[in-house]
């Protein structure tokens, strides 16, 4: 099992890195699923991790003190806005039903990341 956690870890830390450079695709929810994983799986690679500087912080952000910085914010709000076109205005054939439970899901993501802390200081 402990290889199974592992592996998965990997995998979702490359899906989070390719998050980093791909702007549909988020990187810290991939980054704490891999640390959980890790945490499971892999002493050595959880620690790697949690120490990596880059990768690491909003992990420990979240870890901690349930912070969401503003920036992953704005940018978070600003695909989620963008990735609504699509279903909403693109594909004709989505029904009505269908675009306003997308839209209720959108807006309960959103009022979940902004009513975070944007700074252990806020908290």
């Amino acid at each position: 099992m402990r290889i199974i956690y592992a592996g998965l870890g990997v995998l979702f830390v490359i899906i989070g890195v390719i998050g980093i450079i791909t702007p549909l695709l988020p990187t810290t929810p991939f980054l704490l699923l891999a640390a959980a994983c890790f945490a499971r799986g892999s002493e050595r690679f959880h620690l790697w991790l949690m120490t990596h500087p880059t990768l690491s912080k909003p992990i420990i952000d979240w870890q901690k003190n349930g912070v969401i910085r503003r920036p992953a914010k704005i940018l978070a709000t600003v695909f989620i806005s963008l990735n609504l076109a699509f279903p909403l205005f693109i594909i004709k054939s989505v029904t009505i039903p269908i675009k306003i439970t997308i839209v209720i899901v959108a807006l309960a993501v959103l009022a979940f990341i902004w009513t975070r802390p944007s700074s252990s200081q806020n908290i």
